[in-house]
């Protein structure tokens, strides 16, 4: 590890202070702090925008931190920050929660909403997201979902139980058929997926994330579409207790391949018993 030595302060014409910002602003003294963050547990990168993002205490700390010392290339700044990468590291570890947990992803939007809301204007549209949020949305959060973010009409919802994650999109899904707002009702359709994604702050990415979107995408017509990843995860007696109907997705002939969905997933519309028979029709459409 090459260091530059640092001058004795003594010797120095600006005294003690003046040593100080200078060896803070060593090049070789931050490059050396960071390159021990890299073998620190936790994310080597802690401090960036991403991962400061979430509400845990290292997360806010660090968005803190980052006001109190907007001098970007410095040590205080690296040590400062790898002691809450630590913390970080160890709050994780206590919780019992691994840096890539599985989790179940839930993706909805409302079908054809940009032509009808062209149409109808501003404030109707207004009105109508309002309302959907309203309704949708508890459903999800009393079942223990977070939902990670909103998206003009849609959302994005996480899940720790993939079955839990069923019934409350159904649920969600049931809501939303009955708001209307001056004469039209608008459809929610919802896609499913259970993965490994990467968190980064309060928002997840990753492979698995952009699956669940393309499920979602695959209902065209409304609805629920779940993986046959996520169907794998729900035990058959839980199948049971939500009383819904599971048909698998056909391919469509000449349609190409989604982008970013492997090609041997398998999609499955998922249906309230219900509703099954008033669902037939569409399922047999897509």
């Amino acid at each position: 590890m090459d260091i530059e030595p640092v001058e004795d302060p003594s010797e120095l014409p600006q005294g003690l202070p003046g040593w100080l910002r200078n060896t803070n602003r060593n090049p070789n003294i931050i490059a050396a702090i960071r390159r021990a963050r890299r073998v620190l547990p936790g994310d080597p990168d802690f401090g960036d925008p991403l991962s400061a993002a979430g509400d845990s205490g290292p997360q806010a700390a660090a968005r803190a931190a980052d006001r109190l010392m907007p001098e970007r290339e410095a040590a205080t700044r690296e040590v400062s920050l790898a002691t809450l990468q630590l913390w970080q590291a160890v709050t994780e570890r206590v919780s019992g929660r691994p840096a890539n947990s599985e989790v179940t992803l839930v993706f909805t939007d409302l079908v054809s909403f940009s032509s009808w809301s062209l149409e109808a204007g501003d404030d109707a549209t207004l009105r109508l997201l309002r309302r959907v949020a309203q309704v949708a949305e508890p459903p999800v959060l009393d079942a223990g979902g977070q939902i990670v973010k909103r998206m003009g009409d849609g959302m994005m919802a996480v899940f720790t139980d993939p079955a839990i994650a069923v019934r409350a999109t159904l649920e969600a899904l049931g809501a939303v058929d009955t708001v209307e707002v001056d004469g039209y009702t608008p459809r929610m359709r919802a896609g499913i997926h259970t993965g490994r994604p990467q968190r980064i702050g309060s928002d997840w990415l990753g492979v698995d994330v952009n699956v669940a979107a393309r499920v979602m995408e695959r209902a065209t017509r409304g609805g629920l579409i779940i993986s046959g990843v996520t169907l794998e995860k729900i035990s058959a007696e839980d199948l049971d207790s939500l009383g819904v109907s599971i048909k698998r997705v056909r391919r469509q002939v000449f349609a190409p391949r989604q982008a970013g969905v492997p090609a041997d997933l398998m999609m499955y519309r998922v249906t309230a018993n219900r509703d099954a028979s008033a669902e037939e029709e569409t399922d047999d459409a897509e």
